[in-house]
């Protein structure tokens, strides 16, 4: 498990647990010992389930676990997620941080898989993008892969992205192309996107060396089927901007390589997953 994500464990059960949990300190025999599991009150995706585990094994390594699904298992009302063995101290104080995170993440996957539904029968690729949660990206972004999606650059390190705002500051397409050469030079492996708003800007671009993708920003789906043909196969095609659930598959439809969607990890609802103690 990345580092990152055992220190965002420790920083989740320090937030809830404070100085202990009271309520089992006082109402649960210190030698009380439970089996639980974790149900599922809706259908979804699965995503998280090594981070939850974790979490119970953080509180308390006592604790056994047992489970029969995959990240990226569907599942439907009523069926077992885990199933957790040991301490009732330990299980109750451990319960709600492993909610969070199993909840939160399966509710990421579940998204993701009803936007990948959604393109068929087209191939293009559903990507993510970094607007995540602090903290959780590396969480978030896998969430996307058990959904179904392609993740898009993890952060502003890993991939060249030549916004809007960047151009701003350098507009002539002398000054970019000098600066394409120089991320050439010092970074050879590393993949170089431009952002485009206009089939005018697109077609100038298309002049430049070194560029691998466009981002086709808030674009119809006229004009994201004209700059396919534009294009004609030279760089990689990305549909971005306000797509939702009902616009995705015509904006597949125009042909472009891959669609991102930021609602895949900004604006997924948790998924309803209950811890029962038997």
């Amino acid at each position: 498990m990345h580092p990152s994500i055992q220190a965002l464990i420790r920083t989740a059960l320090d937030e809830d647990l404070g100085t202990g949990d009271v309520t089992s300190l006082y109402f649960i025999p210190e030698e009380a010992r439970s089996k639980a599991r974790i149900v599922a009150k809706e259908p979804g995706v699965l995503s998280g389930i090594e981070v939850a585990g974790q979490v119970f094994r953080d509180v308390d390594k006592g604790i056994s676990l047992r489970c029969d699904m995959r990240d990226g298992a569907a599942f439907k009302i009523g069926d077992v997620i885990l199933e957790i063995e040991g301490s009732t101290r330990g299980i109750l104080s451990a319960e709600r941080t492993a909610l969070n995170f199993l909840q939160r993440l399966s509710g990421v996957a579940t998204t993701t898989r009803r936007y990948v539904d959604a393109v068929k029968p087209h191939t293009v690729k559903l990507l993510d993008t970094r607007k995540t949660t602090p903290g959780w990206r590396l969480l978030e972004k896998a969430a996307v892969k058990d959904g179904g999606g392609t993740n898009h650059r993890m952060g502003l390190h890993d991939q060249v992205m030549v916004k809007d705002n960047h151009l701003m500051a350098c507009p002539r397409l002398e000054d970019l192309q000098a600066a394409i050469d120089r991320v050439r030079a010092d970074r050879p492996g590393i993949k170089v996107q431009l952002e485009v708003d206009t089939l005018e800007q697109l077609a100038d671009f298309l002049t430049l060396r070194g560029v691998d993708m466009v981002l086709l920003d808030n674009m119809s789906t006229d004009q994201l089927s004209q700059a396919v043909q534009i294009n004609a196969g030279r760089l990689f095609l990305e549909a971005s901007g306000g797509i939702t659930l009902d616009t995705i598959n015509a904006v597949a439809a125009t042909g472009v390589d891959a669609i991102s969607v930021g609602a895949l990890t900004h604006s997924s609802k948790a998924v309803d997953l209950s811890l029962q103690v038997l």
